[in-house]
């Protein structure tokens, strides 16, 4: 039983990460080389769990064109007067949108460590599939909310 619940926690991501499922976005290593003339408005959403004593804030909400590369910053705050550790979860909405948010780039892929007081931004590059107008399913798709959520690092 303890197995099973120290290794639910990764397993559940792996799943999420593989089929899109619960928002889960998709990763490539290839930037998008096909942009449409047809806009999406993308909103940002940051937040930290009572485990970390950080900030977390997104950027602006944009709108911009489906295959379109982007990058966006979000910024994080270590408030403590310790070095800590963070990760993040992420997720997009509606959760069908999942596998045609493609992301090249982002500070969620590794643990981020931060000193007392230190303040970064974090990158996260993206793009929405092209493929997204030939599926019927994403017809009333007009805007797309990007999600992160920081937790402690625990090793």
């Amino acid at each position: 039983m303890i197995v099973l619940v120290a290794f639910s926690v990764p397993l559940y991501n792996l799943f999420c990460r593989v089929t899109g499922y619960g928002g889960t976005t998709s990763f490539s290593e290839n930037i998008s080389t096909i942009t449409l003339d047809q806009e999406i408005k993308l909103q940002f959403n940051a937040d930290v769990n009572d485990s970390i004593n950080w900030s977390f804030e997104a950027p602006q909400d944009i709108d911009f064109k489906i295959g379109e590369n982007k990058l966006v910053e979000y910024q994080a705050t270590n408030l403590s007067s310790e070095t800590t550790s963070g990760t993040a979860t992420f997720n997009v909405l509606p959760e069908k949108v999942g596998p045609y948010f493609i992301k090249t780039q982002c500070f969620c892929f590794e643990k981020q460590t931060l000193e007392p007081n230190q303040s970064v931004k974090m990158p996260v590059v993206f793009y929405i599939d092209p493929a997204i107008t030939d599926d019927p399913g994403m017809a009333d798709i007009d805007t797309i909310t990007l999600s992160y959520t920081f937790f402690k690092y625990i090793e």
